[in-house]
């Protein structure tokens, strides 16, 4: 009950930090931005809190560590992949259009108006 308590906390921390953002509407830009930063650091300092929240905290630390096990590809592997995939688009493309054209001329030949 005490997790649903600070979610419901944290969700009106949020609320009230946009909110400020329209109260202050004829005060400085920054200090709108600031009053919408407070409360979305606010709100997201109570969600931590509760057993969903720190779960989600545990899960982006672990989600941080594992892109850091990852091997990327070098920039020229990078390039050479996306070429790969730039020639494959317009090469099923040039087909398609091939393919469109053939039938187009088909059903036209079909209903008498031909070329």
């Amino acid at each position: 009950m005490s997790d649903k308590i600070k979610l419901v906390f944290a969700f009106l921390l949020l609320a009230g930090g946009i909110a400020g953002y329209y109260l202050l509407a004829d005060h400085a830009t920054a200090l709108r931005v600031i009053a919408v930063l407070v409360g979305v650091i606010s709100s997201a300092v109570v969600a931590s809190l509760s057993e969903p929240g720190g779960q989600f905290v545990a899960f982006s630390r672990e989600s941080w560590a594992e892109t850091k096990r990852v091997s990327w590809p070098t920039r020229k592997e990078t390039l050479q992949t996306t070429g790969i995939v730039f020639l494959l688009v317009v090469v099923i493309a040039i087909f398609l259009w091939i393919v469109d054209a053939s039938l187009m001329s088909l059903v036209k030949l079909l209903m008498g108006q031909g070329d």
